[in-house]
């Protein structure tokens, strides 16, 4: 004997009815809490991308992508790498008056291979747990770190470096939670770096001498202020070499003006090969060059500008259509200590490089091919 199943009442279907109401009441409430958390999370990225577009120079731009990243979102870290094979952006960084040191969180590299995976498998940003193996070189924090976010910064196609997130919270970056924003902010910082650094090439073209590739005087003009107030800050001394080829106006007369510009190339890039990433190298005008070697003090000046006056002078000069030239260089030798508040550093400046000249004017006087700092009076 079968028992037929009992039909649901009228009442029995209305609960069943509030029953679903409520799980619905309950998953729209849900929804919409997201969709609210989702919205501020938003304007903070947004507000963060706004930042990005504002910035004016490299140097700010790279203080907002790892400093006001990490603010803005409330990580416990961010860092930025970025791929410089050719150490361009450095280079920038200190014809703007800065120094890579002063983005510690800033990693530059020289190979594609130091890109960390997933990153340059995926092209896309990569969230999950903290690995030693992967991400200790990402951050400063080391092992105390749970969870990271790799955003890989892609232009044109190619990937040229990465932001890169962490949070001491496990569960702040999962491979479960969705990379829109982040992908986004990914987008937006590499369109803004592109955009930087093509502004700062612009910028540096018009302070550059076109015949060696060197600043331009106009240059010196605006970084020699910078170079005084850094020495005055850091309480170190500043030096300035003044070059003068010798007998330059025998090679224009003898073999052409063209002859000549090939001898001024060649003098600097001999020269270029002796100085190091920080020193500043001006062609201050026709034969003349200027070298602000920072850090340095008059002795130790002295020996640079004696290694530089033997560089020049070991082997000859090739010149279309002509013989080889034995070419030599006179230098000027002088430092600075600007205090700490210093005083105008137009004038200082100026005396600097007055006193160069001076001890080049000597040099000359002496027979050339030699250097001389300044208050000396005899050969270094």
């Amino acid at each position: 004997m079968t028992h037929a199943t009992p039909r649901p009442t009228a009442v029995t279907r209305l609960q069943d009815l509030e029953t679903v109401n409520g799980r619905l009441r309950q998953r729209l409430q849900d929804l919409k809490e997201e969709a609210v958390k989702n919205e501020a999370i938003l304007r903070k990225f947004q507000a963060l991308e706004l930042e990005f577009l504002s910035a004016d120079s490299l140097p700010e731009l790279l203080h907002l992508l790892v400093e006001g990243t990490a603010r803005s979102l409330a990580l416990d870290e961010a860092s930025l790498m970025l791929l410089d094979p050719d150490h361009e952006v450095r280079h920038l960084l200190f014809h703007g008056g800065a120094e890579p040191e002063e983005f510690p969180a800033v990693l530059f590299v020289d190979s594609p291979k130091a890109l960390k995976p997933p990153c340059t498998a995926l092209r896309r940003p990569w969230l999950g747990p903290y690995q030693s193996g992967e991400h200790s070189t990402l951050f400063r924090s080391g092992g105390w770190l749970r969870s990271v976010a790799v955003l890989p910064l892609v232009r044109q196609g190619c990937l040229f470096g990465s932001l890169n997130l962490a949070s001491g919270d496990g569960r702040r970056y999962t491979p479960h939670h969705a990379t829109d924003f982040h992908g986004r902010l990914a987008s937006v910082a590499a369109v803004c770096l592109e955009n930087v650094i093509n502004r700062e090439r612009l910028l540096l073209s018009g302070l550059t001498d076109i015949l060696t590739g060197w600043h331009n005087r106009r240059y010196l003009q605006r970084r020699l202020p910078e170079e005084l107030a850094r020495a005055g800050r850091y309480r170190q001394p500043l030096s300035a070499l003044l070059l003068d080829v010798d007998h330059f106006k025998r090679v224009n007369d003898s073999y052409g003006h063209a002859a000549g510009d090939q001898v001024l190339r060649d003098v600097a890039s001999r020269v270029k090969h002796v100085l190091r990433t920080s020193d500043v190298a001006v062609r201050y005008g026709g034969e003349e060059f200027a070298v602000l070697l920072p850090q340095t003090g008059l002795r130790d000046a002295a020996r640079m500008a004696e290694r530089i006056r033997h560089t020049v002078a070991t082997g000859p000069f090739s010149i279309k259509e002509g013989p080889e030239l034995d070419v030599t260089v006179s230098i000027g030798v002088a430092e600075v200590w600007p205090a700490v508040i210093a005083a105008d550093a137009a004038v200082l400046g100026e005396q600097l490089l007055s006193r160069a000249d001076g001890a080049l004017y000597r040099a000359k006087s002496a027979g050339r091919n030699r250097v001389m700092s300044a208050g000396d009076s005899e050969q270094v």
